[in-house]
This record gives structure tokens, sequence and C-alpha cells, in this order.
């Protein structure tokens, strides 16, 4: 009897989309933080992590692993601490011809573009695809938690992507604190994070007056050296609105910007060109938090995820494989 010709498994680590994120992130605000804002170049972030630069392209590029050890060497260098969901370990075998598509999914954090398990509701997709399209609209998604508010972001940013649009995502739960404590850094950090991501030059260091404020300034330089230099719409998206209830003074202003922005949409032809989407969870802690003449969360379109239906949870545990020997009305 032949012995079965061993597998070979794949070798190292590989950064997940939460992880990647979390890294950029702090990267970014140590590059505004301790270089005026400028990208590091790979030598100065060899330098940073002690690790080569061929490592440090394969630990961005999420391709192929790395040492878990490295990924330990890249965060500690950004003050961050790896956790087991920042990373996996592709351990399929190299000779494995399984279809993807047919292996389950953990019923946790955004379901892919081309999930077969996201479960669609009642045409909200489509209500959302249409209201981007608009000059100046605001789409706010409101539910509890892994209600599926990032991964309907997700899509809405897909097809705007499909229109040609500039698209930018920020989380605040996987943000930093430390830019969080004061309302003008925030505004800088957001400004020179818009403008890295769009590939526009960074006009901060002589653009900004202090004497104005941060929530002047960041109009000003959205106007001026973003808006007015795009050919199409710019989607914005903030998903995770709860966590600036820790900041209630820096969230109150925030939200009062949200509103501003909308409201610019409305009257001037420039501002029309940004969309935004806001994500949050409870709804009525936030609504607390603001007044009703600044807070976002009385404009533009609402969309409330409900929860699954009995027939949608029936549909997901058949594309799940799971049992269907259960009663569905008390779920």
């Amino acid at each position: 009897m032949e012995k079965p010709e061993k597998q070979r498994r794949r070798r190292g680590v590989v950064l997940t989309p939460t992880g990647l994120e979390k890294l950029l992130t702090a990267k970014q605000e140590a590059e505004y933080r301790d270089n005026r804002g400028h990208r590091f170049t790979l030598e100065v972030l060899s330098e940073k992590t002690l690790l080569g630069v061929d490592t440090l392209m394969k630990v961005f590029a999420c391709e192929s692993g790395v040492d878990k050890q490295t990924l330990k060497h890249c965060f500690q260098a950004f003050n961050l601490t790896l956790e087991n969901s920042d990373y996996y370990r592709p351990n399929l075998p190299e000779t494995d011809t399984v279809n993807p598509q047919l292996l389950p999914e953990l019923p946790e954090g955004q379901v892919p573009l081309d999930s077969p398990f996201y479960i669609h509701r009642n045409n909200l997709e489509q209500t959302c695809y249409q209201e981007i399209l608009r000059g100046g609209s605001l789409i706010r998604i409101n539910a509890a938690r892994k209600m599926g508010k990032t991964s309907l972001i997700t899509r809405i940013i897909n097809y705007a992507q499909q229109q040609q649009y500039h698209t930018l995502y920020f989380s605040f739960r996987l943000a930093e604190s430390s830019i969080f404590q004061d309302l003008n850094h925030w505004m800088r950090w957001l400004c020179v994070s818009i403008s890295r991501q769009l590939d526009l030059d960074n006009h901060l260091p002589q653009d900004w007056d202090e004497f104005l404020g941060g929530k002047i300034n960041c109009k000003i330089y959205l106007e001026k050296h973003i808006l007015s230099h795009l050919d199409h719409p710019l989607v914005l998206a903030f998903d995770d609105l709860e966590y600036l209830l820790s900041y209630p003074q820096l969230g109150e202003e925030f939200f009062s910007i949200l509103h501003l922005w909308h409201e610019e949409g409305k009257n001037k032809p420039l501002w029309q060109k940004l969309r935004l989407i806001v994500a949050y969870s409870p709804a009525q802690e936030l609504d607390k938090t603001s007044d009703i003449y600044q807070s976002p969360f009385s404009l533009g379109l609402p969309i409330e995820l409900p929860n699954f239906t009995s027939a949608q949870v029936r549909e997901l545990s058949q594309r799940q494989g799971l049992d269907q020997n259960f009663d569905s009305e008390k779920l």
C-alpha cells in the first residue's frame, strides 16, 4: 500500500484586514507626529522595526506568510500589541483544490463582497445605492453590533467605486485613542489622511491657521485642497461612531462638523461632490449627545438594519449547510 504523499503546508502568518488597518493607522499617526505628515520610506521603517526591506514588503502586501515574531516587531514599533484577531495562519495544503466558496465562514465581522452568505434585506442596498448618487447626500446606518453595518458600508462603497467615485473608510473602533484627545489634532489628522489616501499633496503646514480653529481650517482645507482637485465625487464613510461617546466634547464637535458639511452640500456645487456615510449603535445614546440643530442624526437617509426574519434565518442556515431542525421563531 502506497503511503499518501505528505502535503506541504504554507509557512508563517499573514495580517488580517483588521490587523493591517490597525498597523496602517498607527503608521500614519507616527508619520504625522514624527515626520510632518510625510510617509516613512522603507529604509526608515526598516530602522524602526529592525526588519529587512523585503520582509516589510511581505508584511504589508499580505500575500505570503512571515514569522509571528516579525509581526510583533512591526506592531511594537508603533506601540501596538499583536492580538490573535490581527493575523491568521494560511495552513491549507498547497495541493488542496477545494473551492473556497464552499468553505463555511465564521459569523463574525464583515461579510466579503463575493460571499454567498450575505443576506439582502428588503432592497435596503438598492435604496442606499440610489442615495449615494445624490449630490451632498448623507446615509446614516443604525443597528446593533454584528448586525451587518460594516458589510452594508462595504457594498455601498463598492457600488460607488463602480461609478468612478473616490471612497475612503474610517473606523473609530480601530483608530488610536491618542488622536481623539484634541479636536484640532483630530481635524489635522483627518485632512492629512484624506490627502494621502487620495494621493494629493499635503498643504497642512502652510495652510493651517491656528487662530481659526480646527472646524474652520478643516472646511477650508477640504474646499481648497481636496474637493476642488477631484473630478469625481468623494465618499467618506465613518464607522463605529458610538466610540466617540468616550470623548463627549470631541464627539459633539465632530457631529456638528458632519452637520455643517451636509448643509453645505445643499447649497454649494463644490460640496455636492461630498457624500457621507455614518454608521453607529445604539442610536438612543448618540442622539442624546448632540443638539438637534447640530446633530447629523436628524439628517439624510436613515437606514435601520432590522433583525433577520424567520425566512432569512432559514435561508442563511441552508447556505451554511446547518441543521434546519430548529424553531426560527425563537431566534
